[in-house]
């Protein structure tokens, strides 16, 4: 199954609704059809991160002469680091045949919805704001301080991907294989 449009697919919503599992299943299912385009940022990398495969991880003044080369397509900052995506990710993307996936914040869906890139739009949101809070904690790799800041971001991301028109389909994740096959569909322009 090829997705009948190479226009890149923009997936947001707050951290901890499962958006990195669905991303990480379907390029499985998928390997020949999707490429992710890979971040910047200036956070330090975690446990099993890679850079260039996971993020490209700069200096906060590598990211800044970033920024005034104008090299973003988007860029953010939250909970005191850089997150960004470059043109030249998405073009690499493209130039391999591939669609591209960009999972970005909301100030990012809001900087990409102003360009010419003809993106589409999921929202991925939580259950319930009292399951995101659970399964943030369960993680364990945030401290206290980093939880709060990421459940008052979630807070702003669910208002703004409820919203009329902010995204062309909102999948609540709150079965896997359902939300999955949701994701599947739309990307491949099953009626949902």
């Amino acid at each position: 199954m090829t997705p009948p449009s190479k226009k890149p697919i923009v997936v947001f919503g707050p951290s901890g609704t499962g958006k990195s599992t669905l991303l990480k299943r379907l390029f499985a299912e998928y390997p020949a059809d999707f490429g992710f385009s890979v971040s910047n940022t200036t956070r330090q990398p975690r446990a099993g991160e890679a850079n260039g495969i996971d993020y490209h991880f700069l200096t906060r003044d590598q990211f800044l002469s970033a920024i005034d080369r104008k090299e973003f397509i988007e860029h953010a900052e939250f909970s005191g680091n850089m997150y960004g995506t470059t043109v030249q990710a998405v073009k690499d993307v493209a130039d391999s045949g591939r669609m591209c996936i960009l999972d970005i914040d909301v100030q990012g869906v809001k900087s990409v919805k102003n360009t010419d890139l003809g993106a589409r739009f999921v929202f991925v949101a939580p259950p319930s704001e009292e399951e995101l809070e659970r399964r943030l904690r369960s993680r364990g790799t945030d401290d206290e301080p980093s939880i709060l800041k990421r459940l008052a971001a979630a807070k702003s991301e669910l208002d703004y991907g409820n919203q009329e028109g902010s995204c062309d389909v909102k999948i609540v994740n709150d079965d896997l294989e359902r939300a999955y096959k949701s994701l599947v569909d739309f990307i491949f322009e099953k009626s949902l």
